[in-house]
């Protein structure tokens, strides 16, 4: 691949563009950052599954940069958590220590849902008969007890082949304190199975756990086959489109990772798509000053949230798929992000009681909602809004995208009004927020799991939405929620693309480490860190100008007999007194509580490379009127309100004809290119400095902080 560095400003060949594509499940969106000029682009289409490349270049268009132009493009892609959800991913086998065939049945032994009595996990990736065991034992510090059988692995061969297996996950009992036999395991099956995708645990996770390891490495190779082909077929279209500079793609950790790592670990692009957002998010909160953020993204098909506390979000280890209750982990850095399936193609739906309900299933960009007149015929979230006037009909993405409103009325009427009993001339209104809701109470309860289960009170919290759905619900979420600000940024519709150009190069290295807190496990760990982060350094080396790297250091800790850790930030300078201070603090934090005088114990290590690369400038993308404009509406038009239960004459205004230090009251509404933003009765908008929207909400008397506080 002809590729050039990532941090200059032009390559050799005069290419200049930072290019970011977001593919989500109904738009494409992206942003290109002109690194001489500063200047940032934006660009949005429907979603083209049958050659997302085509998305891309439509998208583009809007920007009036071309593929030739851009010396690096980043993408982010919700295939790998799609292909776990539809679960069509690779004919998947897997090799382990004789004895541990079962142990993604057995799992954890646990019940989430006690009282559930028709509970049951979600089906294993890899089914009983295509799960093989091998002569081999390694014990828990590493020695070799019984040595690898390689006659034993030969006589897979043959059974793989005939059992057309796809993709092969090999794990093997405590290869991740000695890896030598995983590693012959796996190059024996790769050398005799050359057209199958081989993986293994350890070159995914080094930590302990074999239920976690193995069902990681089982995870990577169901999606790895299918990832290989997508990520190989899209980078080489772009170079068939005349794109000679670097690609890379959008890592869950909140980096970015080269093509070829993401080949051989597409489980790092779980969450490739929302961490862009987040990171856009903990930008414009550090600009800002803004110590408690919860980010929201509502998308066209799902809604997503996380917490940005002090410019910083939090990246778990262990990410479950499907859920704890009922799904399988994954051992991969992943943003803390808790995801719903509330999106503006989301489905409404009369279920056999008679009550409606709200998706799962969405519409997509194929065949989208009924409005956007390209064949839907089950009402959506969209077309709710639509009908109530909270999104124009004709200026619906610059007027692009003319919806059709009589059709979304006639069949939310037919599906939905007339089903539960709804009847006169206020039917179709009231079913049409029905459905708006139901959506909010869904996102509702993912933001209360993010603060409220984790110990947060969420009225400290602002909130900061985007996606093309976020500033039609935001002020209605945060009026039921008790929150008393949200803001928008600028251009919310393509923000994660945004997000993604301000990513940095990341790798994440961890390693199991279980010892007590003393001096000398300090000690211990010091040198482990400075291990990995040589190994980090010198394979970014190879992709990366590794001078400017930093590290971020980490640790998996919890008190001496505890079977569960919490995640610790540590200091620059470890001591027994710096770490174990850190560590109660995000005790405290997580749990309310700390518990003095116990021993703390260290139980994995983590350290993340990071290579700082060129960005956009927060100011650069603001995009406001003149600042002497008053603030005029270009139109007035008929809008429900839930609030006043009717109908309101609302005011309409451009976003780019709003200028810094205007304010609005509301009700009113604001449209841009990208999204479209709802004022209700009471609440008060006022532009920032860096064009932001800051709305002020009238709060509900119950979701207002008790006095004696």
């Amino acid at each position: 691949m002809d590729q050039v560095a990532p941090d200059v400003a032009a390559d050799s060949h005069g290419r200049r563009y930072l290019i970011a594509a977001d593919t989500g499940g109904t738009f494409t969106d992206l942003a290109v950052f002109d690194t001489q000029t500063g200047e940032t682009r934006f660009g949005k289409t429907l979603t083209t599954y049958g050659d997302l490349v085509e998305g891309v270049i439509a998208g583009l268009e809007d920007t009036k940069v071309g593929l030739d132009q851009a010396a690096i493009f980043k993408h982010g892609t919700t295939h790998v958590i799609n292909a776990f959800i539809q679960r069509q991913g690779a004919r998947t086998a897997l090799v382990t220590t004789k004895g541990f065939r079962d142990v993604l049945e057995i799992a954890r032994g646990n019940r989430p849902e006690t009282f559930d009595l028709r509970y049951r996990r979600q089906e294993c990736l890899v089914p009983r008969r295509l799960r093989f065991e091998v002569e081999e034992r390694i014990e828990g510090k590493g020695e070799v007890v019984q040595p690898l059988d390689h006659e034993d692995v030969k006589r897979l061969i043959p059974v793989l082949r005939d059992a057309g297996v796809e993709a092969i996950a090999v794990s093997l009992l405590n290869s991740y304190v000695n890896p030598v036999h995983e590693e012959e395991v796996a190059r024996i099956l790769s050398e005799a199975l050359p057209g199958v995708y081989v993986t293994s645990g350890t070159r995914l996770s080094r930590e302990w756990m074999e239920y976690e390891r193995t069902s990681t490495a089982v995870a990577n190779a169901f999606v790895g086959a299918r990832m290989s082909e997508y990520i190989t077929g899209f980078f080489s279209e772009l170079n068939e489109r005349d794109f000679r500079g670097r690609f890379y793609l959008s890592s869950s950790s909140g980096g970015v990772i080269t093509a070829e790592d993401a080949v051989a670990q597409p489980i790092a692009l779980v969450e490739s798509g929302p961490v862009g957002g987040c990171i856009g998010a903990a930008a414009y909160a550090t600009a800002l000053k803004l110590p408690r953020v919860v980010a929201f993204d509502m998308g066209g098909t799902t809604a997503k949230c996380a917490l940005v506390e002090d410019g910083r979000f939090d990246v778990i280890s262990t990410y479950w798929v499907g859920g704890y209750e009922r799904g399988f982990p994954i051992r991969t850095p992943v943003l803390d992000i808790v995801e719903v399936g509330a999106g503006g193609g989301s489905v409404a739906w009369v279920d056999e009681n008679k009550r409606m309900r709200l998706g799962p299933k969405s519409a997509g960009s194929t065949p989208g909602p009924i409005a956007f007149g390209r064949g839907g015929s089950q009402p959506t979230v969209t077309d709710a809004n639509v009908v109530l006037g909270r999104i124009g009909s004709d200026s619906f993405m610059g007027g692009r995208l003319t919806l059709d409103v009589k059709s979304a009325e006639k069949f939310i009427s037919e599906q939905l009004a007339l089903p539960l009993g709804y009847s006169g001339p206020d039917a179709i209104d009231q079913v049409s927020q029905g459905i708006l809701d139901l959506a909010n109470v869904t996102m509702a309860g993912a933001i209360k799991e993010i603060t409220v289960e984790r110990g947060r009170d969420i009225r400290d919290y602002l909130l900061f939405v985007f996606g093309g759905g976020g500033p039609l619900f935001a002020a209605e979420l945060a009026r039921d929620l008790g929150i008393k600000e949200v803001v928008v940024p600028p251009h919310p519709g393509a923000f994660s693309s945004l997000g993604m150009l301000m990513t940095e190069a990341r790798r994440d290295a961890a390693r199991t480490f279980l010892s007590g807190l003393s001096p000398a496990s300090v000690e211990d760990a010091e040198s482990l860190f400075e291990t990995m982060e040589r190994e980090l350094r010198e394979s970014m080396s190879a992709e990366f100008d590794v001078r400017r790297i930093s590290y971020v250091r980490e640790a998996d800790m919890n008190y001496v007999g505890q079977s569960h850790t919490v995640r610790v930030s540590l200091p620059p300078q470890l001591s027994v007194e710096t770490v174990r201070s850190a560590f109660e603090k995000e005790y405290l934090a997580r749990y309310g509580h700390s518990n003095e005088g116990m021993d703390v114990a260290f139980v994995a290590l983590r350290t993340g490379g990071v290579v700082p690369t060129a960005r956009p400038s927060l100011e650069a993308v603001k995009w406001v009127g003149e600042i002497d404009a008053e603030p005029e509406p270009h139109s007035h038009r008929s809008v429900y309100f839930a609030q006043a239960k009717a109908r309101l004459t609302t005011p309409v205004y451009r976003r780019s004809d709003l200028a810094i230090g205007a304010a609005i009251e509301g009700p009113a509404v604001v449209e841009e290119y990208s999204s479209t933003t709802v004022i209700g009765a009471g609440d008060r908008l006022v532009v920032g400095k860096l064009g932001e929207l800051h709305i002020t909400c009238a709060i509900n008397r119950k979701a207002e902080r008790p006095t004696h506080e």
